[in-house]
């Protein structure tokens, strides 16, 4: 697995855990790597522990912002009504969308995630919403 697959790996499971317990996003990033990241079998290198600080930094930054993209592009679905996995892995992919990573890796890696964080509708749910966001941004 590469370093930003990883990241966004560890990024999930951090923004998750900050809804319930906020605490700055390096605090957050370095208890992960010094408590928890061996335990869920994460083995990262520099780059992954990097590219990890950048996204939760980026999304807690951002994420009003983020959040009313995603109210915009979910039609009928309230961002409280949607599971915290899932609103997170799309938060973390709406800010790569915004942020200039190429729309199908972004979407692509966000869907892997919500498979394998989430449920069963996970993959096809966050495919729509960041689909909607994409092209709001006239990402290609």
């Amino acid at each position: 697995m590469g370093a930003r697959t990883t990241a966004r790996e560890c990024a999930v499971m951090i923004l998750f855990g900050l809804e319930t317990e906020p605490v700055a996003p390096d605090d957050a990033v370095r208890a992960f790597f010094a408590d928890m990241a061996s335990d869920v079998g994460i083995l990262s290198d520099e780059d992954a522990r990097a590219y990890t600080l950048e996204l939760v930094r980026g999304v807690r930054a951002d994420v009003d912002a983020l959040d009313e993209r995603l109210r915009t592009a979910s039609q009928h679905w309230r961002l409280e009504r949607m599971s915290r996995i899932d609103r997170n892995v799309l938060r973390l992919g709406a800010y790569e969308l915004t942020r200039g990573i190429p729309r199908a890796i972004a979407i692509d890696e966000a869907i892997e995630l919500g498979k394998r964080f989430g449920t069963e509708e996970s993959g096809r749910f966050v495919n729509g919403v960041l689909e909607r966001i994409a092209k709001d941004l006239g990402s290609e």
